[in-house]
């Protein structure tokens, strides 16, 4: 209610061709007017009431948003406008954003172009990357003559763009709650990029904290399903049950092509999982499972939701026992808070359960992003989908967390692979497990008995008002109110939007209402209004109701006991700890300092592109009206984020050379799933539903293959040629071959190798020539922005890692969004959603539970676009270039750089060879990875597209320091290597075999190794300064996943390790 300074906040707009609208509480009208008239750049000026005017001009609108949702900023970043293309800002913005993202200077700039022998960055890409692929000026923004924005006026602006939205109370449920996120979880791991911009956790030794958080939520998802096995979480709920239907279908063989599916499933589960099943051919049967019957209709397994889409508990027992006897497996969707009161899925004997974890701690953001879990039986342990962390120990024997499995990774096990699930959502499974560590299993129960309760008291309300509801059927958060005739269901809808509240149409004459956490006396005070309301208007008398009378005279008697969960759950001490916020933070604060993120130093990982997740693109995701809308509110409610995402989406389209893109992936490998289903879809509309043969290099991503599998084709791998290229005779060959069922090739470009392969336009049309589409995978746009674009080059389709070259920050292993854009012949196929409309004409059908995928992080992306401008994100690019090449050449004279294309140029990354390291040393690429962590910094990509080899990607957010530093380590490590040749040290007992040396290792009285304790653990200056300790030595893989335990094991237990 604070009346914020004297004067009006302007902001640029977007709705109406030269017209907006300012609002500001504490301006006359007439005052506002005389204000207005005074910039002499409007030609009309109409009074709307009080405080609000309405303008029409001849320039670039703006508009504002009412001061108490508005960021304030003073009158002097008004921006009058001419007509002219130049900027006529008189006193342009200091906060400009290129300079704080891009990490040398200038100065630095010329220094490394020298290195090269190069005057500009222009010489630098006209060396580097093709001519005829090289793209037309980057037009991205409306307004050309603004010149470079502010942080804080962007800011501002989308601000006003998401005040828009309007953030009711939403009791809709389907999957998504309320929820309260702890404050001290919020501030010290949601906010905190100590925890959201580490990597996947890969390099064990340095990633202990998330590594035991994630433990934490495997322990805690499988206490609670009463399975013993755990993943590190997935993408959402549907595409978790769409996991465990393939699941199913593999661990039958797939002999069995059929599935039975519950239609009480969440609507937006229903139809993931039929994306998922008609790709793989999957017959899904959707029914009743009291009328289903199993051995008229043999199924590789059965899915069921517990409780129900409107909340029903329904006992299975039966069901269940007849499926295992007809040799199928169960699935059951399970609502882990619920789960603290009902058996487990486990105890009622199901395989697999799936579920959300959104509700413990996580908002609801639009639709994600979420952790989604699944856990099974430990005889199907090995066949599940997914991240899987597991307990091992280091060299000196201790206890150590490490991913469990590692070999399932989709790199490795390519077509093959069970699933082409290659991330998972850590950042949000670490705050659903941290909100579990702070409640405990009291507090989770309390909380749901509280929810249960309160469900309880207006379930009794609506009855007493005189409404159908199922008060005497079981149910935990969710009822239903019926018979409430024709239209009956849309008047009640909107009588509680008018009074600020969201429920859910089930059908003409139905409703559901979910509550959660967040639930309070006054909100079911205002539902029994709504209700009450609509009783007055046709009996002409409004029933009261007293709510302290109704939760006294609940009793005892529940329908939902007999479902009453009788096991203990989450007894580790871990979730019995730290209830206070102290004990809680210094708990975060311990896990987090194990852990090495881009806030200690640079993360090199090739083809992960680990650059500056910049605070103010992190800053307004957990903003109201960002985070705590429903996905599945009236459009009406949400019109800020649709200008938003539409603006987003036109940015993503014309960066990637294509006519229209979809936000919905919310992951890589989920991109390439929808792109894929794009070109098959398009396929089958021409006629051609026999072309199902997929082209992949070996130089391609292992999730290609993967997700080929996976959308219904066969893959055809293609060689490359010695440089590292594809190879163009290998390729026509084959394409020749099947040019009557040829459907794609899947290239990523720069190719994995690091290379702009000069032939990627005949590439692309080789394959249109033999009627096949190009799918692009964008793991490496980071190379290609501003510069060229999978369109230049004659790509059909594209997916945008926008946690790579867009700034999502990588979250220790999540979130990401695959965001897709195609050309326009594919335009009509981009995902839908079951629920709300949100794609193409003729689609492919839901690729994400919600519309628009993990919405909430959008806004990031969203910032970057905006603050860099097209000119910054052109440059973005060159340095990005400039900055890799500029390593290669100073690590050249030490590592072999493994391919180079024309001129010995690379691209945004290159491959230092470790290979003949091994027979003269014993020395191998893992060992110069551990050896890195003693000098302060993550491993570059480890045996990846390579064996044996170090893929590094510096990014342009690194400073020229920032690079020399890591030279400088690994050319003294490679001075250590040098020592092994020449016999100056022993091969099997030197400086490299023992690395990582932690502060255990390197404070022991006794040291018996053959180097001194300084140069084990400070090789290099910059270490007095600052030194990050590894947490453990270096783990054994092989004895963690012989021994595979992946939940928190009882304190005495690690002993024995």
């Amino acid at each position: 209610r604070n009346t914020v300074g004297p004067t009006c906040t302007w902001y640029w707009g977007y709705e109406v061709p030269g017209c907006c609208v300012i609002h500001n509480t504490n301006f006359a009208g007439t005052k506002m007017l005389r204000s207005i008239r005074s910039t002499q750049a409007l030609r009309s000026v109409s009074q709307v009431p009080s405080s609000s005017v309405v303008c029409t001009t001849q320039v670039p609108r703006v508009w504002t948003t009412p001061l108490q949702t508005a960021c304030v900023m003073p009158t002097t970043t008004w921006r009058a406008k001419s007509t002219d293309t130049g900027s006529t800002v008189a006193f342009p913005p200091l906060d400009t954003f290129v300079r704080r993202h891009i990490g040398p200077s200038d100065e630095k700039l010329q220094e490394m172009l020298a290195t090269l022998d190069l005057p500009s960055l222009d010489a630098l890409i006209d060396k580097t990357v093709p001519q005829n692929i090289r793209r037309p000026p980057l037009d991205l923004e409306t307004n050309p003559g603004q010149g470079p924005r502010g942080e804080h006026e962007v800011l501002a602006e989308l601000r006003a763009m998401v005040s828009r939205n309007k953030v009711l109370r939403s009791f809709i449920g389907m999957g998504y709650y309320g929820t309260l996120t702890p404050t001290v979880i919020q501030r010290c791991m949601l906010e905190n990029p100590g925890w959201y911009t580490p990597y996947t956790p890969y390099q064990a030794e340095i990633s202990q904290g998330r590594l035991q958080a994630l433990l934490n939520y495997q322990t805690m998802v499988a206490d609670l399903t009463g399975l013993p096995f755990s993943n590190a979480s997935l993408l959402d709920e549907a595409t978790a049950a769409a996991e465990a239907v393939a699941m199913c279908f593999s661990v039958g063989r797939q002999k069995i092509r059929s599935f039975f599916i519950s239609e009480d499933c969440h609507p937006q589960t229903l139809a993931v999982v039929a994306t998922r099943a008609q790709a793989l051919g999957i017959d899904l049967v959707v029914g009743d499972p009291k009328t289903f019957d199993i051995a008229k209709v043999p199924v590789c397994g059965v899915l069921v939701q517990y409780p129900n889409t409107d909340g029903t508990i329904v006992d299975y027992t039966d069901f269940i026992k007849s499926a295992h006897e007809h040799n199928a497996l169960v699935v059951m969707g399970a609502d882990l808070l619920s789960l603290t009161m009902l058996r487990s899925p486990g105890e009622q004997g199901a395989d697999i359960a799936y579920g959300s974890a959104q509700r413990f701690g996580v908002p609801m953001g639009y639709g994600g992003p979420h952790a989604a879990f699944l856990a099974t039986k430990d005889e199907l342990k090995r066949q599940m989908p997914g991240r899987l962390v597991g307990v091992s120990k280091d060299a000196q024997g201790n206890p150590a967390i490490r991913m469990a499995l590692q070999t399932r990774e989709q790199h490795i096990r390519r077509e093959k692979a069970t699933s082409n699930i290659c991330t998972a959502q850590v950042l949000l499974a670490n705050i659903a497990g941290m909100y579990a560590v702070y409640h405990g299993p009291e507090g989770l129960t309390q909380i749901a008995q509280r929810t249960h309760d309160m469900t309880r008291a207006l379930a009794e309300g609506l009855s007493r008002l005189g409404y159908q509801t199922n008060k005497d059927t079981a149910f935990f958060d969710t009822i239903r109110v019926d018979s409430l005739g024709e239209g009956g269901a849309d008047e009640i809808m909107q009588a509680a939007v008018n009074k600020g509240i969201n429920l859910r149409k089930l059908d003409d004459d139905s409703v559901g209402i979910s509550l959660d956490e967040t639930a309070t006396d006054t909100d079911l005070e205002t539902l029994f209004e709504v209700f009450s309301e609509a009783v007055a208007d046709k009996h002409k008398k409004q029933p009261t109701l007293s709510l302290k009378e109704i939760q006294s005279s609940l009793g005892t008697t529940d329908p939902m006991h007999r479902f009453k969960r009788k096991t203990k759950f989450l007894e580790h001490p871990v979730f019995n700890t730290f209830h206070t916020e102290h004990e809680l933070l210094r708990y975060m604060y311990r896990l987090q300092s194990k852990d090495l993120g881009l806030n200690t130093s640079m993360i090199p990982l090739g083809s992960c592109t680990m650059k500056l997740n910049a605070a103010t693109e992190m800053y307004p995701i957990t903003w109201p009206e960002i985070s705590h809308l429903h996905p599945f509110v009236p459009t009406d409610q949400a019109e800020g984020s649709a200008i938003m995402h539409r603006e987003l989406e036109r940015y993503l389209a014309k960066i990637g050379g294509f006519h229209a893109a979809s936000l919905q992936p919310n992951a890589g490998s989920q991109g390439e799933f929808a792109g894929l289903l794009c070109i098959k879809k398009y396929l089958q509309r021409k006629g051609q539903s026999q072309r199902r043969v997929c082209l992949i290099p070996t130089s391609a991503h292992g999730t290609n293959p993967a997700s080929a599998v996976m959308a219904g084709m066969s893959v055809v791998i293609v060689a490359c040629d010695k440089e590292g290229n594809v190879d163009l005779k290998d390729l026509k060959a084959k394409a020749e071959k099947h040019k009557d069922d040829l459907a794609a090739l899947m290239v990523t470009y720069p190719s994995t190798h690091g290379v702009f392969e000069e032939s990627i336009a005949d590439i692309c049309k080789t394959i249109h020539d033999f009627g096949g589409q190009v799918y692009m995978d964008g793991a490496n746009m980071n190379a290609q922005v501003g510069i060229t674009s999978p369109g230049q080059c004659g790509a059909d389709v594209c997916h945008f890692n926008l946690h790579k070259t867009f700034c999502i920050p990588h979250g220790g292993g999540g979130p990401g969004v695959g965001a897709i854009a195609v050309a326009k012949h594919l335009e009509p196929f981009l995902p839908d959603s079951a629920v709300i409309p949100a794609g193409g004409s003729d689609s492919v059908g839901s690729i994400a539970a919600a519309p628009w995928g993990s919405s909430s992080i959008m806004p990031i992306p969203y910032l970057y676009i905006k603050m860099m401008g097209s000119q910054g994100l052109k440059k973005a690019t060159q340095v990005a270039i400039l900055n890799a090449n500029y390593m290669a050449k100073k690590l050249s004279q030490h590592f072999p750089i493994l391919y180079r294309g024309k001129n010995s140029m690379i691209g945004h990354e290159f491959i230092l060879d470790c290979r003949q390291f091994k027979n003269s040393t014993g020395v191998e690429a893992e060992d110069i990875a551990k050896r890195l962590m003693d000098y302060g910094f993550h491993a570059p990509t480890l045996a990846f597209p390579i064996t044996n080899t170090l893929m590094i990607e510096p990014t342009e957010s690194e400073s020229k320091e920032e690079l020399d530093r890591f030279c400088h380590a690994l050319i003294s490590i490679r001075g250590e290597i040098r020592d092994i040749e020449e016999g100056r040290a022993d091969k099997a007992d030197n400086v490299l075999q023992h690395a990582p040396h932690t502060q255990q290792v390197v404070m022991a009285d006794e040291w018996k190794r053959p180097y001194t304790r300084e140069r084990a653990a400070f090789p290099a200056p910059w270490l007095r300064v600052h030194k990050h300790w590894p947490s453990v030595g270096r783990v054994e893989g092989a004895f963690g996943d012989r021994n595979l335990v992946c939940s928190c094991p009882p304190i005495e237990s690690y002993m024995s390790l």
